[in-house]
């Protein structure tokens, strides 16, 4: 608790009334070019080759832009980062190295590039793959509802297919919420936002400090002196995701009453000694006992990636009509952003 209690003055600990959420609008796709699509191999990639169009928010380190590739005419988004941010080197790194991981968000150009950043100099800029459905906590904002069971379902696999491959290159997210869970249109989720990562030398490797969102953090990373006997590494991406499915499920976020503000104080109580939050009585048995999985408060006892992608919530179900049930919820956003035109994009930090 000492620990913890130093900690009550840190800035970065409350969650933000709004969720940042990459808002992506839906691009034509651009006519095939006789020019190489940007890629980690470019090894010449300019901030110059990039065309900024508009801002889409702020991740860790960065703000992130809706971008074009002026010689392909390719659309992307395109994170720059502050002068000396530690993060940037940490994100270009993993990026680089779960290049083909399935559902995560994909590295086009790291600027500069790969044989800079490997010679010492710190990376300006990441080139990433646009998601036009934008986040997670965007959708559910432009959606003014909670969502069903049957799009949650195919969030909650895609993303534990996602953290799977991640785990499996000893990869640790750290900072998994609505916000950093992206959209296509055709309802496929990529996890995003890699600047609270880190890559484990060795499976027990610590990783408890303190980075990322306090809201979504585990309580053996909340206070991990009073769990220190108790600790996964990995166990910690599952607790995140256990919270923000359930958030999808409430439409706001579960460790605390709606419209609490979830300052430190009351995310520490909520996540360190209250009991862990619990889908309401109407939903499926499938649902609640997924989610009590996810947010068993002892590590230990926490469910593993690899035993949610067979827990009946998930394994149980039509996969591609949960996807299409999810990417109707995508279209209905759009739809509804297009007949509002001063609709709120909120969600953004």
């Amino acid at each position: 608790m000492a620990l913890v209690r130093q900690r009550r003055q840190l800035p970065h600990l409350t969650l933000p009334l709004d969720h940042f959420a990459l808002r992506l609008p839906p691009q034509p796709q651009p006519q095939p070019q006789p020019a190489a699509a940007p890629s980690t191999s470019t090894s010449d990639a300019r901030l110059s080759d990039y065309e900024r169009i508009s801002v889409l928010g702020h991740g860790n380190g960065g703000t992130v832009y809706k971008a074009r590739h002026r010689r392909s005419a390719q659309p992307l988004a395109l994170k720059l980062f502050a002068a000396g941010d530690l993060s940037a080197a940490r994100e270009a790194e993993i990026l680089m190295l779960v290049a083909d991981a399935p559902h995560v968000v994909r590295l086009h150009a790291v600027i500069p590039s790969a044989s800079a950043i490997a010679a010492g100099e710190a990376p300006a800029a990441l080139a990433l793959e646009l998601m036009p459905g934008g986040s997670l906590a965007g959708l559910l904002h432009r959606l003014g509802r909670p969502m069903g069971e049957r799009p949650i379902a195919a969030v909650a696999r895609q993303a534990l297919l996602g953290l799977a491959a991640l785990h499996a290159l000893r990869v640790v997210h750290r900072d998994l919420k609505p916000s950093n869970l992206l959209l296509g249109a055709d309802g496929e989720v990529k996890i995003a936002d890699f600047g609270a990562g880190k890559v484990l030398r060795r499976r027990l490797d610590p990783c408890a400090s303190y980075v990322g969102t306090a809201a979504y953090m585990s309580p053996e990373r909340f206070d991990p002196e009073a769990y220190s006997g108790d600790y996964d590494p990995y166990a910690a991406d599952v607790w995140s995701l256990g919270v923000a499915i359930l958030e999808l499920y409430l439409g706001h976020f579960p460790l605390l009453p709606e419209g609490q503000r979830p300052d430190w104080a009351a995310l520490m109580c909520a996540i360190c000694f209250g009991e862990a939050p619990e889908p309401p009585a109407a939903a499926s048995k499938e649902f609640r006992d997924f989610v009590a999985r996810c947010l068993e408060k002892k590590a230990g006892q926490r469910a593993s990636v690899a035993e949610l992608l067979e827990h009946p919530f998930v394994a149980e179900r039509d996969a591609a009509g949960a996807q299409q049930a999810l990417a109707a919820l995508v279209a209905e956003a759009e739809q509804g952003d297009r007949s509002s035109p001063t609709a709120s994009r909120a969600g953004y930090n």
